[in-house]
């Protein structure tokens, strides 16, 4: 009993970690006018620079950006430091 106890709240510590609320800010450009801008996105899966690149990619593409740069991942803590300087980009892909 003692051992399955154990490993449900184990079980329970990981499943929180994985559900943490990830964001990732990015430099994105489109070609045609010829425009930059600097954004932050929620990401849903693993909370790296690759899988953000991953997610937001195909996002950004939609909507005629391509994504230069993921400039760094981070939890929600992060989001109001960024807001202002990611403007109408923030959250927005």
């Amino acid at each position: 009993m003692r051992i399955t106890l154990s490993l449900v709240l184990i079980l329970a510590v990981f499943a929180s970690a994985a559900q943490a609320e990830c964001y990732a800010d990015y430099k994105a450009r489109q070609d045609r006018p010829f425009a930059l801008h600097y954004g932050v996105a929620r990401i849903e899966r693993a909370c790296t620079p690759r899988q953000a690149a991953r997610e937001l990619a195909p996002r950004l593409a939609a909507a005629g950006w391509r994504l230069l740069t993921v400039v760094s991942v981070f939890g929600a803590e992060g989001l109001e430091e960024r807001r202002e300087n990611a403007g109408a980009h923030f959250l927005r892909y």
